[in-house]
Parts: structure tokens; C-alpha cells; sequence
């Protein structure tokens, strides 16, 4: 793949993959992203619009270290914005405390990128559908796009998280969602679902045995990223745990 700058990938359609930054003026912050395109990025028009996922990384891991899932959902007709959440100048993970207030403002800022980047990309990529998107994060990433799902925006369809840990699942209906867990951390009381609401609220989630937390990336063995991307794509087409239309 070649790396070619946000603008130039927009002037020259032929090139499928893109980092740069963008730049929220009313926040001060340039955000780091990533934009793959759809295998067959042509067959997506104005008329019958592409799908897109926002995919957020872990906290302490580059927004580029997920390339096996921007592969997958890119082969799966997905164009997938890969976004850094963390800038150098912003105060560190909390790692005392009630970690769900004091991690609060870290998943704010977080749901406030991913909204911010809906609504830049949405106007310069039009063939594409960000009025249903997909949110897909590991770890803090999973977190923070669970924390913009419990917030009520009606453009979102599906969240899947890797292993996040502190921020409960949305329970609404509409929204279809997958969390894919690691065998060596819990999460935290209340995150996941009973069995009773992840049949009311269309929630799946699954163990993957012997997986580590931290394996979840680009970093993590070959056997793991197979089975994290087997599971996705048997949800994503209604295989595995039933994504409702």
C-alpha cells in the first residue's frame, strides 16, 4: 500500500489507502487517522453508498497497529478511518481511583473525536454512508466507542469492542453489538450484559480461550487475529450472533 496524504487521496480516487491528520478548530487538536478504502471502492455512489467504520485504538497503541481489521472490513466493503486518539499534550490514563469517573473526560474526548469525524468525512466522502456507522475499538478504543453509543446518536448501527473493560455496552435497540474478550483481565461489574438483555438487545458477546488483552493488535499471534476476525465476520453476516436488518 502506498501512504499519500489525506488531500492527495482525494484528488486521485485511484489510491485506496490514506494517513494524515485532520484538524478540529474548536478543540484545538490534530488528529491522527487512517482511511482505507473498499477493495471495490468503485462500485460506491452517491445512489448505493458504501458502509464505514470508525475504528478506535488502545490506549498507548498507534491507530495503524490494527491493520488486520481495517484488511478485513476493507474486504468486506467498508471504508474504515482508523483514528488516534491521543495527543502528546493531553493529560495521561488515569490509573487510580474510581477509574469510571476518572477515565470519564479520556472517553468525553474520545466520543467527541468520533463525532467530529463523522461529521468532517461525511461531507468530502459521499459515497459512503455515515448514517450508519460502525464503531470498532480494543480496549480504551472499545470503551470510548461504547461511551459515544450510550449517548444517544441515531447514526450509529453496529459496536463491536476488543476487550474493553469500564464502559457498559449500549443496551438499545438498533444498535447490534459484538464484544470479543480476552481470557486474562475482567471487565468491570455491569459492562457486559445478562443473557437476558443480550437477547432483548441484539448483544453478542464471546470468549476467545487463552487470548491476552493485549495480543488484540497488529503485535498479537497470528492465531488470535484469525479468530478475532473469523468471529467478526460471522456476526457481520449474520452466521454467527445474528446482526438484526
Amino acid at each position: 500500500m502506498k501512504l499519500v496524504t489525506l488531500f492527495a487521496s482525494l484528488l486521485f480516487s485511484t489510491f485506496s489507502f490514506a494517513s494524515d491528520e485532520i484538524y478540529d478548530e474548536s478543540r484545538d487538536r490534530h488528529i491522527p487517522i487512517e482511511v482505507s478504502h473498499p477493495i471495490e471502492k468503485e462500485h460506491c455512489n452517491e445512489t448505493q453508498k458504501c458502509p464505514v467504520a470508525l475504528l478506535s485504538a488502545g490506549y498507548g497503541v498507534s491507530h495503524t497497529k490494527y491493520t488486520f481489521l481495517s484488511e478485513q472490513l476493507s474486504q468486506l466493503g467498508y471504508m474504515v478511518v482508523a483514528i488516534g486518539h491521543e495527543l502528546e499534550n493531553d493529560p495521561p490514563l488515569s490509573v487510580s481511583g474510581n477509574l469510571y469517573e476518572t477515565r470519564s473526560e479520556n472517553w468525553k474526548r474520545g466520543a467527541e473525536t468520533l463525532d467530529f469525524i463523522k461529521l468532517r468525512l461525511a461531507s468530502t466522502y459521499q459515497n459512503y454512508n455515515f448514517n450508519d456507522l460502525l464503531l470498532i475499538g480494543h480496549s480504551n478504543g472499545g470503551d470510548i466507542s461504547s461511551w459515544l453509543a450510550n449517548a444517544g446518536k441515531d447514526y450509529i448501527d453496529i459496536v463491536i469492542t476488543l476487550d474493553h473493560r469500564r464502559v457498559p455496552l449500549p443496551k438499545r435497540r438498533g444498535i447490534n453489538v459484538l464484544s470479543i474478550r480476552g481470557s486474562d483481565y475482567p471487565a468491570d461489574e455491569g459492562v457486559l450484559p445478562s443473557k437476558k438483555e443480550a437477547k432483548e438487545y441484539s448483544m453478542c458477546v464471546t470468549e476467545i480461550p487463552k487470548s491476552r488483552h493485549n495480543d488484540m493488535t497488529d503485535y498479537g499471534p497470528k492465531w488470535l487475529k484469525d479468530e478475532i476476525t473469523n468471529v467478526i465476520d460471522n456476526f457481520l453476516n449474520g452466521t454467527g450472533c445474528r446482526v438484526n436488518s
